[in-house]
């Protein structure tokens, strides 16, 4: 529906809002955007939830567009806080998850004349956002914050700028607003359809890699649906591996960092590999040396940008994925790959069965797969200690993790709040390692004080463990700027009002968290790994430094 109103720019910019659907904003306060806060103040539709730091803010909105759907919308002011929030926006482009930010910025009169806190936003997140744009003009405010959200959503979904001056958000204009923003889903053309049917066809070792894209086209369903037509294996892309049950019987492992030989043989022993979904980006294709010349490569997702980047396809297919795979399972091929499927598959349960190391981290990874609710959202950090979890703990329901492909540390609690904010029927859980948490570990009182429990489980090595494991690779012995303080996470949390709990065995750690999934209060569990030697899932430092580098 169509209609203008006159009304001041700030007032238009939470119109616009309302109209794309918006329900919650994450936002550190500032000065420059008080009329849009004012205008928040005024309506009760939409929840505005303060940060304790703009980059909690960001993460906190992507976390919540991964879970929901929804585009995720955060607020910062000028530079400052613009600088802050950007590890989020990046964040957002690289996973592929739809965010409006708003940032202010001074007044116009003011701007290019370095004035308090200006920054030229254009050129600041040109390369990390799908979309900047400064809105110079009130009666554009409509025009332009509507095609933010449409940037946002469509196609290749990713974060968008808008920068307000603060004196343009008092104009007053006549406003023209227009529907909200409907989503295209496009699907295979039927030359495209034959093209696929005579490549699978004729395929003898078809294996799929699934991405982000899947679960941003809900097609959780479809996706099974075709691989138990055609029993194809399965493979996710980096930290995508809640595309599905990893019960079934399809699902064959996670392209991780460094990826388990045996999931790497199976997709370089396959002649055909049909990408949906994902770009296949540095972790997924296992620094582009995954696909060799001689494999044909069928790659489908909702933008053409997102294909051939390091492969060149020999079938590529822009459409939504969901009608994609509905119609690949409509095909006429009177074959399947059963016998395929149930090799790659062995070997991921081979996998899974095999205990890596005696460390708490397995210990961890082995309660939770015990304890964990079926309905439960878990987030993680960037960290070594996601290496025990990435076949340590097989996920059953669909859309059960999020976690940043960019490997940005202190992402996982804000996180966690936001998702709560999407899912506040489920339990969240936060994974985090020490190093990660301390960046962003005031949002535990955000999370007190929204009333939003949510659970967060730290390892506590006092170490950056993933640089710790990359130095002792290529510099045995030297250890720099890698040995972290021993913080007490516990006495932190509960100086915030949350509950906090310290663990050295698997025992209290168990009775732990069987006791925080029935509290209904924010709890920290502090994992305390200091005197353990295992730097990485089944390797000590001392491994590292007794084997050559090559």
């Amino acid at each position: 529906m169509r209609y203008q109103e006159t009304m001041t720019a700030g007032k238009a910019v939470v119109e616009c809002m309302k109209i794309e659907g918006v329900e919650h904003v994450f936002n550190v306060p500032g000065e420059s955007f008080l009329a849009v806060l004012d205008e928040l103040a005024s309506q009760n539709e939409i929840q505005l939830l303060s940060a304790r730091h703009e980059s909690g803010a960001g993460f906190m909105a992507e976390g919540y567009a991964k879970v929901s759907g929804k585009v995720g919308v955060a607020m910062a002011t000028r530079g400052v806080g613009g600088a802050n929030i950007s590890i989020a926006v990046h964040t957002a482009f690289q996973d592929s998850t739809p965010m409006v930010v708003f940032l202010g910025q001074v007044k116009r009169e003011f701007r290019n004349r370095e004035g308090f806190q200006e920054v030229d936003f254009d050129r600041n997140f040109n390369e990390i956002a799908k979309w900047t744009v400064e809105i110079d003009d009130a009666k554009r405010v409509p025009e332009l914050v509507q095609r933010a959200f449409r940037v946002a959503q469509t196609g290749r979904p990713g974060p968008v700028i808008v920068s307000l001056p603060e004196d343009m958000l008092l104009d007053e204009a006549l406003m023209t607003f227009g529907p909200a923003t409907q989503k295209p889903a496009p699907t295979p053309s039927l030359g495209e359809l034959k093209d696929f049917e005579q490549l699978l066809s004729k395929a003898k070792r078809p294996i799929v890699i699934a991405g982000g894209g899947v679960h941003r086209a809900g097609a959780k369903q479809a996706l099974a649906h075709f691989l138990d037509k055609y029993k194809l294996p399965v493979a996710a892309g980096y930290r995508r591996h809640d595309m599905i049950d990893n019960h079934h019987e399809a699902y064959i492992g996670q392209l991780i960092l460094n990826a388990p030989k045996t999931l790497v043989q199976h997709i370089q022993e396959a002649d055909l590999v049909i990408a949906l979904g994902t770009r296949l980006s540095e972790a997924t294709a296992q620094d582009y040396k995954l696909l060799s010349w001689d494999q044909t490569l069928i790659h489908v997702d909702i933008e053409a940008s997102s294909m051939g980047k390091a492969f060149i396809p020999d079938l590529m297919i822009v459409s939504d994925l969901d009608h994609a795979l509905k119609a690949f399972s409509d095909l006429s091929i009177d074959k399947n790959w059963e016998e395929w499927q149930t090799k790659c598959r062995r070997s991921f349960e081979d996998l899974v069965k095999t205990r890596p190391d005696e460390s708490i981290y397995s210990d961890i990874a082995n309660v939770l797969v015990d304890q964990l609710p079926k309905k439960a959202m878990l987030t993680l950090d960037a960290g070594n200690f996601a290496s025990w979890l990435n076949t340590g703990l097989p996920l059953s329901s669909f859309h059960s993790l999020i976690a940043p492909t960019n490997g940005a540390m202190g992402y996982g609690l804000p996180a966690a709040v936001g998702a709560k904010h999407a899912v506040p029927d489920r339990p969240v859980i936060a994974i985090c390692g020490d190093g990660g948490l301390m960046m962003t570990i005031q949002e535990i009182e955000t999370s007190v004080r929204s009333d939003r429990p949510i659970i967060c489980i730290v390892f506590n090595n006092a170490k950056y463990g993933t640089i710790r494991m990359h130095q002792e690779k290529h510099y045995p012995g030297k250890v720099i700027g890698t040995d972290i303080g021993d913080v007490n996470f516990a006495k932190i949390a509960e100086g915030m009002g949350a509950a906090g709990i310290s663990v050295e065995t698997k025992e209290a750690f168990e009775s732990s968290f069987k006791a925080a999934l029935s509290r209904d209060v924010t709890t920290l569990i502090e994992v305390n790994c200091q005197d353990v030697e295992y730097i990485v899932s089944g390797k000590t430092i001392h491994d590292f430094r007794n084997v050559p580098v090559s």
